[in-house]
């Protein structure tokens, strides 16, 4: 299998504007990503793929590779439109604001898809346990409920499960915003209208499972900083 990593990079983020180019340390945060993501040694080929000049910019002057896109409303439909000429199999999407993603979990990822024999998996996913209340019911973590064979049922940035039953112990999920796709998956679903679960909640990978696709969830313990807010960035900074 020929895989490849994308980085779907956004300057005008709606919570948090320019986060991208917010300093960590001597870089930027997605020079960061870029690089951490390079060091790997995992990819073929690694991207990143943006809208904005500044950022197109900022990777290529530090010798990355860039592909300039039109406007899009999630990260999956801009890497559609950047890999749709390229000779991939499996292509992972690593957001911008994960800065301190390590190797395991995206060598976890790639070995879903060297387990698929029947190719039934259209995309595959992280999830960490959440054990803080505080944790649990912030809306900027999405949630995941699996089945019991680890595919992914709903996300949603309300609490889910709801705990009624107190006497019975609920597990938590955060969903990390790591993905790895077939590449034809990832061309039909940007092709996909949306549907209003995915509108509601603002989670892209909703739009997967309204249209009857797979999403397998790996579990991890990699615990990073995805930055959304400027407390998350004063997180990141402390991490480095």
């Amino acid at each position: 299998m020929k895989i490849i990593a994308v980085i779907p990079a956004r300057y005008e983020a709606s919570r948090f504007p320019a986060k991208l180019m917010q300093m960590l340390g001597e870089k930027t945060v997605i020079t960061t990503t870029y690089q951490n993501v390079v060091e790997t040694g995992l990819f073929d080929e690694v991207f990143v793929a943006t809208d904005s000049d500044i950022i197109f910019d900022e990777i290529t002057k530090h010798g990355g590779k860039a592909v300039m896109t039109g406007q899009h409303e999630t990260g999956s439909d801009r890497i559609a439109e950047a890999v749709q000429h390229i000779d991939c199999d499996i292509v992972i999407n690593v957001q911008g604001d994960e800065p301190f993603l390590k190797l395991e979990p995206l060598q976890q990822l790639i070995e879903v898809f060297r387990n698929d024999d029947n190719q039934e998996i259209s995309l595959a996913s992280l999830k960490i346990k959440l054990t803080e209340k505080e944790e649990i019911e912030n809306p900027n973590n999405v949630k995941v409920i699996t089945d019991n064979n680890g595919f992914a049922l709903y996300f949603s940035r309300s609490v889910i499960p709801f705990h009624r039953e107190i006497s019975y112990k609920v597990d938590y999920f955060k969903h990390i915003g790591v993905y790895a796709f077939r590449k034809h998956a990832l061309i039909q679903f940007s092709k996909l209208e949306m549907k209003p679960l995915e509108i509601s909640e603002k989670i892209e990978c909703i739009r997967y499972l309204e249209y009857g696709m797979k999403i397998k969830l790996i579990e991890t313990n990699f615990i990073g900083v995805g930055i959304d807010t400027p407390e998350d960035l004063e997180k990141a900074r402390k991490l480095i």
